[in-house]
């Protein structure tokens, strides 16, 4: 066997396996000890995660980021893929660190040249475009973490009642209008709620929390019914200049129901905890909108109309 060919099969066998001696390498091989540690040293030289691990049953251990074998793609197929990573470039933070902006840097680099040349065609001409929220990457990725190891976090967060310190167990994440969410279980409330993550100011594990098994086998697409995720239709109705001004807006403009005189109304289902948010984003257009339901939210509008009335009389 060539030694190419050789590393290449200790590389795939290696990255199979969470630790292994040299030895029982040497064995599988019907190598030396000697030629199986030069190997090694190559494969380490080339980039793979390899250290050794001394004292009484040592030997050697990858590092968390194992090397993952080759796969082929068709042309439409790498296309595709390097415009959805490419789709992430306007959030802020991402949950994955550096990792996709350095999976498609290799990905794009290894692509034969006639398809760089019509991905290049391409790029600012597909867009998928998210609204720029700063946030931290650190607690994205210290959330993703809980959920992949099965830990609770402790964040500190800050609520229009003021800043406190809750114990969760992340169901989840997902970003909607650049913002990313993250339903959890929170003990201290003893229910599950939907946490902003811009509004959490620090985030870490907290192995001394059991986790909750029925909270570990929820996802995103089990939505219990709660205080913090019920979901609300949030309707409004605007005049034909209200349309004017959402029509363009990434937010609501594609919910808008156009009439044949130039009104229209949207309709939207919106978690019951961001009513408040809402009801302030359609409170710049004034009389040009009127909130129709929920009726928490027709409420919203009315005590911040009377708040405004009180300090001009």
């Amino acid at each position: 066997m060539q030694k190419s060919q050789r590393l290449i099969q200790l590389m795939m066998m290696i990255n199979a396996k969470k630790t292994f001696t040299v030895k029982e390498l040497a064995d599988e091989f019907g190598l030396s000890v000697r030629t199986l540690s030069r190997d090694l040293d190559e494969l380490s030289v080339l980039g793979v995660p390899i250290y050794s691990v001394q004292g009484r049953g040592g030997g050697y251990r990858l590092l968390q980021e194992r090397m993952l074998p080759p796969i082929s793609f068709t042309e439409s197929e790498a296309i595709a893929i390097f415009f959805a990573c490419q789709s992430l470039n306007d959030f802020s933070s991402l949950p994955f660190g550096d990792g996709a902006a350095a999976a498609i840097h290799k990905f794009y680099h290894y692509l034969p040249a006639d398809i760089k040349e019509q991905i290049d065609r391409l790029k600012y001409r597909v867009m998928i475009h998210n609204a720029f929220r700063p946030m931290s990457a650190n607690i994205l990725q210290t959330l993703m973490q809980a959920v992949m190891v099965r830990q609770v976090v402790t964040v500190h967060y800050r609520s229009s009642t003021g800043s406190s310190q809750r114990d969760i167990q992340p169901i989840g994440l997902y970003a909607s209008s650049g913002y990313w969410y993250c339903p959890a279980y929170c003990f201290t409330q003893d229910d599950i709620r939907q946490f902003r993550v811009d509004r959490m100011t620090a985030a870490s594990l907290n192995k001394s929390i059991a986790i909750r098994e029925d909270i570990a086998v929820k996802t995103l697409k089990n939505k219990p019914v709660t205080s913090g995720w019920e979901m609300k239709e949030f309707k409004v109705q605007l005049t034909s200049k209200g349309v004017w001004q959402l029509e363009t807006d990434t937010r609501l403009g594609p919910f808008i129901h156009k009439n044949k005189d130039g009104s229209g109304s949207v309709e939207i289902e919106i978690p019951a905890a961001d009513i408040a948010f809402y009801s302030d984003y359609v409170w710049r257009l004034g009389e040009e909108a009127t909130i129709i339901s929920p009726t928490e939210a027709v409420q919203w509008t009315l005590e911040r109309i009377e708040a405004i009335k009180r300090r001009y009389t």
